[in-house]
């Protein structure tokens, strides 16, 4: 169905509403709930749900208009809620998905209106997402103890929910579709990583303070199944190794060392030794490429963990074909580098 134009009710009013409703008190966490997916049949039903939708955005404006800052982990984790509910919605997702993502969102506004403090950073599996992407979580989970969260709170707020919104993805059509959001959770962390690295401030805000030890970089060389060969690479896996390099090039970094730890996926028709075996040849051969790449072989160091650190587990998945795709960010080298101040 073709979403028709919105009906007169003006953004104006729709905002002068939201912030009348919390400055009253009576907001709950619940307050909006669109129609369901039987109901949305009509232009009526649909133009009640947009206008929802547009109250919703009018509370977070309202909210940043009052002093919240864009950067602020929790305004942006309730647009980024908001964003995907509504992404969801005009795709005509049949699930409870849009419903329970927009309830996150409006959560975190009912908690900012009514100056609740601290606000909560756990990210609910909203539909009962699958947990995806471990090594992704983690890498989110470090940086919110860093000194630079405070610049990368943004793109670590919309990593999280993307993660959830790709584990949404991933019940409802498996592999291929969650494919797209993985990609854009792994564009976030390494946006937020680059960010909490760069900041050197402990407030944005305040006085410049000297810039804690950076973090590492990390890069993910994925490899085809059952294969070791720099042939048998993923072309667009290099994207991130030559990312990396060129980033410490441009910010003039040292390069203390890099670490490289092989892996393989959990597919184990040769045996635990075979993929141990396969994921230190993985490793051999991005040592030769980094090598290749200029980088000084007495600074790379290699280890390889066969089949024991699968980030993605694909349970349910068929055919094999689909199956062994799913897998794929198991079967990859970790690139490391550690940098110098």
């Amino acid at each position: 169905m073709t979403l028709s134009p919105m009906k007169t009710r003006s953004f104006r009013t729709l905002l002068a509403a939201a912030v009348l409703t919390a400055v009253s008190g009576v907001a709950t966490a619940q307050q909006t709930q669109l129609n369901p997916q039987a109901k949305r049949i009509t232009d009526e039903a649909i133009h009640a749900d947009l206008e929802s939708y547009e109250a919703t955005q009018g509370r977070i404006q309202a909210l940043n208009d009052g002093g919240r800052p864009i950067r602020d982990y929790h305004l942006s984790k309730a647009q980024c809620w908001l964003d995907v509910s509504f992404h969801e919605y005009t795709r005509n997702d049949r699930s409870a998905f849009p419903q329970e993502a927009l309830t996150e969102s409006e959560k975190l506004i009912v908690d900012m209106e009514n100056g609740v403090s601290p606000i909560p950073t756990d990210t609910a599996l909203v539909n009962n997402a699958k947990y995806l992407r471990a090594d992704l979580w983690q890498r989110l989970k470090v940086i919110h103890g860093t000194p630079g969260f405070a610049c990368a709170a943004q793109k670590v707020a919309c990593g999280e929910v993307e993660l959830v919104h790709a584990g949404n993805e991933f019940n409802q059509q498996q592999w291929r579709h969650s494919k797209p959001y993985i990609q854009i959770a792994e564009d976030l962390v390494n946006e937020a990583e680059t960010a909490a690295r760069l900041c050197g401030v402990a407030d944005p805000t305040g006085p410049v303070a000297p810039a804690p030890a950076p973090g590492p970089l990390i890069a993910n060389v994925l490899f085809e199944f059952d294969r070791d060969g720099y042939k048998d690479i993923r072309t667009y896996s290099l994207e991130s190794v030559d990312r990396a390099l060129a980033t410490i090039s441009s910010e003039q970094r040292e390069l203390a060392g890099v670490t490289l730890v092989g892996h393989a996926d959990r597919m184990q028709g040769n045996g635990f030794d075979y993929n141990q075996a396969l994921s230190e040849r993985r490793a051999k051969t991005v040592r030769e490429l980094l090598i290749g790449r200029g980088v000084a072989a007495d600074k790379i160091r290699y280890e390889y963990r066969g089949d024991t650190q699968q980030v993605q587990q694909c349970d349910g998945v068929k055919p094999r074909a689909a199956l062994l795709e799913c897998l794929l960010p198991n079967r990859r080298v970790e690139v490391r580098f550690e940098l110098g101040r």
